[in-house]
């Protein structure tokens, strides 16, 4: 794309941002004393004047065409991923209007927006209202819309709006005081609007009145905070001129979220009401030498209930509020350095959105990309939806219990795929096959340290005539098949962990491929649990088998005799230094043998665990879950596959959230290459 600098009309220049679009004043503002003027239709039906916010870009044909191949699609791409219902999946540039109760914050959006919103006492905004303004040409009629929930009103002029909303947040919220969170959507066209869309929240309250929720001050402050907290809100906060700027809670929200000022936007509302000689101070907080924002600070004077009263109409009041400004001795300057009227404020928040939507864009499609690809692999964990047809779902069923009977294979070879810092089961199996032989070595070790006695004790009881050096077979048998009796219990030990840890993966495996179906999940627990116990018991059979074949005390001849050789030429414990050769002479064959004995045990236990707890009993576990499709006439197909509702609910939204972020990446690029 284009990295050259635009030259503007007025000599200036402007550095296109990383899309290609230039950061630049986008919107020309009319001077402070022109003429100028288009119509606008007032609440009430009637017409009226208002100064021409985009006036001088219509009668500028080459600003006319930037502003519609920049400030529209901008704009118009944000209100679509809106509309796509976006926001749900992550956050949107904004801009979010608040402030506190009676701030003139209504006041503000009907001077932008040319309709009446609703008013009145206590809380009036009890639902967020996004209101989508968007400028059409010269002669279209006005068109408007208000969307909630699943309803969608067409609204035949300005005149319908204020009950129509009002009757929204009433089947939104409830009628009386409470408030929602759920969004009203108010979408105006018209040749008389600037290009914006603002976000209207409730107005903070201080105390609950009425019938109003105690809490109700908290639970507006949690929903302003919810949206003004996101990077990608500016927050526009409304504050009367006539109170002190620094006990304002909406400003104080803003800058506890925003301590820098560079997402924040004052409006000074109602100047009229500034008392005489208090006027400096206004000034200061224009200048930004009160509480400083980045964005600085704009100040507006709209119809106030007064005017209401008189029927005075929004065309009506913009023209008084420009000839406020014009005939006020403090606050000319600020018309003169277009920080005042409603006028100057549309062209502002439509050029602070613009920019801001362009810095965010790069941002926003990687958010895009990033949280499709955490959708696409949640939604897998759900799987497909069930089909409708009988057929469809006995083949539906059929490829569920396979794959998972293939994820069984897979653990039985050792194959599973596993994830990061996670192991396999027969790793973790491993493991304990390891524990086991340490075990056996540290038998081997106490063995040697504890012999002395044993034979001693052995000798004095059962020696015969052979002379010293000369071992009693009888003994040895007895000291032999002792040692070899005290490692069965830890071997079935042993056996309990294996067990433990198979279980747990069987049943882990089963509840993510089948955790949709209640049913199938039960059912396949059920022989999970009781094949696990056969093998269990087999297992254990096979293994006290194999201890009593154990103390049937016997080695090959040429494996004894290497082994027994091999001890002598070690040479025995320093135990046994300085005592008689009956007891030496003993250690060695004692040795000799249980290292034999231990090798078999080290592999045999193992191979027997192997075989009965994993090789079989998966075996088993697959076979009776394929039965399930069987010939059998009680299968009931339709009771297997009865579904989880809410993993359900969570699929379908899932579904949803991929397609509309989908559909977002498609205007996304439609974007980008319409640039």
């Amino acid at each position: 794309m284009a990295s050259h600098r635009k030259s503007k009309s007025d000599g200036s220049s402007a550095v296109p941002n990383a899309l290609g679009i230039d950061t630049f004043q986008l919107l020309p503002s009319p001077p402070p004393n022109s003429k100028s003027f288009i119509t606008m239709s007032s609440s009430s039906g009637a017409a009226g004047t208002v100064p021409a916010v985009l006036n001088d870009m219509q009668e500028n044909t080459t600003l006319n065409a930037q502003y519609e191949e920049k400030v529209r699609p901008c704009i118009d791409l944000i209100d679509s991923l809106r509309s796509l219902g976006v926001e749900k999946d992550l956050a949107l540039p904004a801009i979010a209007v608040i402030g506190d109760q009676s701030s003139g914050k209504s006041s503000v959006l009907e001077a932008l927006s040319g309709v009446s919103l609703p008013r009145g006492a206590g809380i009036v905004t009890r639902c967020p209202l996004v209101l989508k303004l968007k400028k059409v040409k010269v002669g279209k009629p006005w068109e408007g819309r208000l969307l909630y929930k699943d309803n969608e009103v067409k609204l035949g002029s300005t005149a319908e709006v204020e009950e129509e909303i009002r009757r929204a947040q009433d089947i939104i919220a409830g009628k009386g005081e409470g408030i929602s969170e759920e969004m009203i959507n108010l979408e105006i066209k018209s040749s008389e609007v600037p290009d914006l869309t603002l976000i209207d929240l409730p107005g903070i309250a201080r105390v609950a009145v009425g019938n109003q929720p105690k809490d109700i001050g908290e639970q507006i402050k949690r929903m302003i905070r919810k949206q003004i907290d996101k990077q990608e809100t500016i927050s526009l906060v409304v504050v009367p001129c006539n109170v002190d700027i620094a006990t304002t809670e909406a400003l104080k929200m803003a800058k506890e979220v925003d301590p820098s000022g560079e997402r924040t936007l004052g409006i000074l509302t109602k100047p009229d009401l500034v008392d005489e000689g208090t006027e400096v101070k206004i000034v200061a907080v224009m200048r930004n030498l009160v509480i400083p924002l980045k964005k600085g600070y704009m100040i507006v004077k709209c119809r106030g209930q007064k005017d209401i009263n008189a029927n005075q109409t929004l065309a009506e009041a913009i023209k008084k509020e420009k000839a406020f400004f014009e005939d006020h001795l403090h606050f000319r300057p600020l018309l003169n350095a277009k920080k005042a009227t409603v006028s100057f404020l549309a062209e502002r928040l439509t050029r602070e959105l613009v920019d801001h939507i362009c810095k965010s864009l790069p941002h926003l499609e990687n958010q895009i990309e990033e949280k499709l690809q955490t959708t696409v692999r949640e939604l897998k964990k759900y799987g497909e939806a069930i089909p409708r047809s009988d057929k469809e779902k006995l083949t539906f069923l059929i490829e569920k219990i396979q794959r998972f009977n293939d994820n069984l294979s897979e653990v039985s070879r050792a194959e599973e795929p596993v994830e990061a810092e996670e192991s396999r089961l027969f790793t973790k199996i491993r493991k304990e096959f390891q524990k086991w032989k340490q075990q056996l070595d540290q038998k081997a070790t106490r063995l040697e340290e504890h012999l002395r006695d044993e034979v001693e004790e052995y000798s004095r009881m059962y020696r015969g005539k052979e002379l010293p050096g000369f071992i009693n077979y009888k003994t040895f048998e007895v000291i032999v098949k002792q040692n070899i009796d005290d490692m069965e219990e830890p071997a079935v030990h042993v056996l309990k962990i294996i067990t433990d840890l198979i279980r747990a993966d069987v049943n882990t495996i089963a509840t993510n491929h089948f955790k949709a179906f209640p049913n199938l999940l039960r059912v396949t627990k059920v022989y999970i649990e009781d094949l696990r116990g056969q093998a269990e018991k087999t297992s254990e059979e096979m293994m006290r088998w194999q201890f009593k074949m154990e103390k049937i005390v016997y080695s090959q001849d040429s494996l004894y005799s290497y082994q027994l050789a091999t001890s002598k030429q070690r040479g025995v414990s320093p135990f046994y230094t300085y005592t008689n050769a009956d007891i030496k002479e003993m250690a060695h064959h004692v040795h000799a043998y249980f290292k034999i004995a231990s090798d078999r045990l080290a592999n045999q236990i193992p191979l027997i665990l192997q075989y009965h707890m994993v090789q079989q009993y998966i075996s088993n576990v697959q076979t009776s879950v394929l039965e399930l499709i069987g010939e059998r006439e009680d299968t009931n197909v339709e009771q297997l596959l009865r579904e989880n509702g809410e993993i359900a609910q969570e699929r379908h939204a899932l579904q949803c959230s991929m397609e509309r972020l989908r559909k977002a990446q498609q205007h996304l690029a439609k974007f980008v290459v319409n640039l």
